[in-house]
């Protein structure tokens, strides 16, 4: 009876491998802060993006994804949950305390998540980059290679810590952008010939366009091409005033020409990864998706960062707007699609296109749609509805209208017309003529939430968050200045 048991198991686990194996292995690349309006497949005729261009040209790029948040954290664990702020809990980037130390703790450990979904399904996970979810120093969710950062935001490209075999290091080794390009490419080398598919999350803190970074020239080989450029596709606008902090980065070229250069440096690491596939015969049986976590402005409308740098929490389009293109030769028909997708629509998505779709998390009910048809080329009936929150400032946008509703003390209401003012110019809020349109986005906006937020993490209606708010009333017994 135990030979039949012990067989019967061992064909099973042959099966299973044997079934896994079939599957394509998958790189995400994530890039930290990064709006899709710098790459040159999207329009930017100043940077140079060489190996992104001609992956858009080869894959499936998505000219209008947004990300449903303006920082780092909730970004990243909505792309690997599925789930948006008010479901997970991360509404801002954590505290160092989250990270590394006695407080550390790893935010996500209740849900299900794409890494740890892929591990149960007999891929072998490997992390390279940037984590910022807690607990940095120990490999989270079936990652047998791990890494990473003990921290989430980059003072420096060159002198940060970083975790590598377990050990904080005090001073990267190299350039970090060539440091995760390295380390990802080790963990392919080591899984090129296994048995097992790879899933490797390839997590760029680059181009990471803030800090006081931006003060001083790139080092990285594009450093003397940007010299001398002026680079016009940054443009040089009065500030707005709702423009709080990185007002030292306005109309500076010192930052602009740091920012082209950690542009580039990023679409090098691109092209070395797929150089890496191509070498070892790889290259027809990975898909390789490249996103940014968050938008970022460079200019436009006088505003240069996130929503969280602006005072009230700005949620204009190029804030959400983030670059988003699948490649999978044989697989993925090559296009561009206008449909408008999210963040929270990448988990369903993926999960379906490589034959997980039964894996698909239940609990908590997804807000995601599943866009894979139109990775295969297939027309599908695809509504524009994308909703975005930052702590208490909310907004839903539509093909025609946007809608963004902030809680006191931020103030005060938007309502655009988007097919009439694109850049977002005009706010048609309170206006007598409008109200009906602002009564059904509000009320568009309230069923959303309704439907999705968890009651302990709805801001909104008196929950909390895993991170440090940053915008709250003075008066409030958590009130921390903001820092400039």
């Amino acid at each position: 009876m135990r030979s039949h048991s012990a067989a019967f198991f061992l064909s099973f686990l042959f099966a299973f491998h044997a079934f896994a194996a079939k599957r394509p292995n998958v790189i995400f690349i994530l890039t930290d802060n990064h709006g899709a309006w710098t790459l040159g497949c999207y329009g930017n005729k100043d940077i140079q993006t060489p190996n992104l261009d001609r992956m858009a040209g080869e894959g499936m790029q998505f000219m209008r994804a947004m990300a449903s948040n303006p920082v780092c954290s909730p970004t990243r664990a909505t792309y690997l949950t599925g789930l948006i702020p008010s479901q997970h809990g991360v509404h801002s980037f954590l505290d160092g305390k989250y990270m590394m130390g006695p407080e550390a703790y790893y935010t996500l450990k209740e849900f299900d998540t794409l890494p740890r979904i892929l591990h149960s399904e007999g891929y072998v996970c490997g992390l390279s980059g940037k984590w910022h979810l807690g607990d940095n120093i120990n490999p989270q969710d079936g990652f047998s290679y791990w890494a990473t950062m003990p921290r989430g935001g980059t003072s420096s490209m060159y002198n940060d810590p970083v975790i590598l075999n377990g050990k904080v290091i005090d001073k990267s080794p190299r350039y970090m952008t060539d440091l995760w390009t390295d380390k990802g490419i080790e963990f392919i080398e080591q899984n090129k010939d296994g048995d097992k598919p790879f899933f490797l999350y390839l997590a760029y803190n680059g181009p990471y366009c803030l800090s006081r970074l931006l003060l001083r020239p790139a080092k990285n080989r594009w450093a003397e091409y940007y010299s001398d450029k002026y680079l016009p596709s940054f443009p040089r606008d009065k500030v707005h005033p709702w423009q709080f902090s990185n007002l030292e980065y306005h109309n500076n070229i010192v930052s602009i020409r740091r920012v082209a250069a950690e542009v580039s440096g990023v679409d090098d690491g691109v092209g070395a990864i797929f150089d890496t596939l191509k070498k070892h015969g790889l290259d027809k049986n990975t898909l390789v998706v490249f996103a940014g976590d968050q938008g970022w402005m460079g200019g436009q409308n006088g505003f240069f960062g996130m929503g969280d740098h602006t005072r009230p929490m700005a949620a204009h389009d190029l804030m959400m707007q983030v670059p988003l293109i699948f490649r999978h030769p044989g697989g993925i028909k090559p296009g561009k699609s206008e449909a408008m997708v999210s963040n929270y629509d990448f988990l369903p998505s993926l999960l379906d296109y490589i034959g997980l779709k039964h894996r698909i998390p239940q609990k908590p009910k997804l807000p995601g749609r599943n866009f894979s048809p139109i990775l295969r080329g297939q027309q599908i009936d695809w509504e524009t509805a994308m909703y975005y929150e930052m702590e208490s400032c909310r907004s839903v946008r539509t093909e025609d209208w946007k809608y963004v509703a902030r809680r006191s003390p931020e103030g005060p209401g938007e309502l655009y017309d988007m097919k009439n003012d694109p850049h977002e110019r005009f706010n048609l809020f309170g206006q007598p003529q409008h109200a009906s349109v602002q009564k059904l986005m509000a009320g568009r906006l309230d069923v959303f939430f309704n439907r999705y937020a968890d009651p302990k993490y709805d801001i909104w209606n008196g929950g909390g968050s895993k991170a440090r708010r940053h915008h709250l009333p003075k008066d409030h017994p958590d009130y921390r200045p903001p820092r400039k």
